[in-house]
């Protein structure tokens, strides 16, 4: 359920909650609040999670290129070092 579609109906569940009698709806409606702030506490976790799953993708490809890069230098290096032993 996507977050838009969650407070669409968080919000259509606490107008009906309004139509419930005084004396049952404070419970509901603790619940209904308590429901919409922990959805919006994993929302930011996985905002957070996302933003940092980014962050290693972009780390991992950096250290590849490193890799390769050295793979070539080392491989550049021991080709002048064998040319020069012969």
């Amino acid at each position: 359920m996507s977050e838009k579609n969650f407070e669409s109906k968080l919000k259509e569940l606490v107008k009906e909650i309004s139509a419930f009698p005084p004396n049952q709806r404070g419970k509901i409606e603790d619940l209904a609040k308590k429901t919409g702030v922990y959805q919006e506490k994993l929302q930011k976790s996985v905002d957070i999670l996302q933003e940092s799953l980014d962050y290693l993708r972009v780390s991992i490809k950096y250290l590849l290129f490193d890799l390769e890069a050295t793979k070539r230098e080392n491989s550049y290096l021991k080709k002048i070092i064998d040319e020069k032993s012969k």
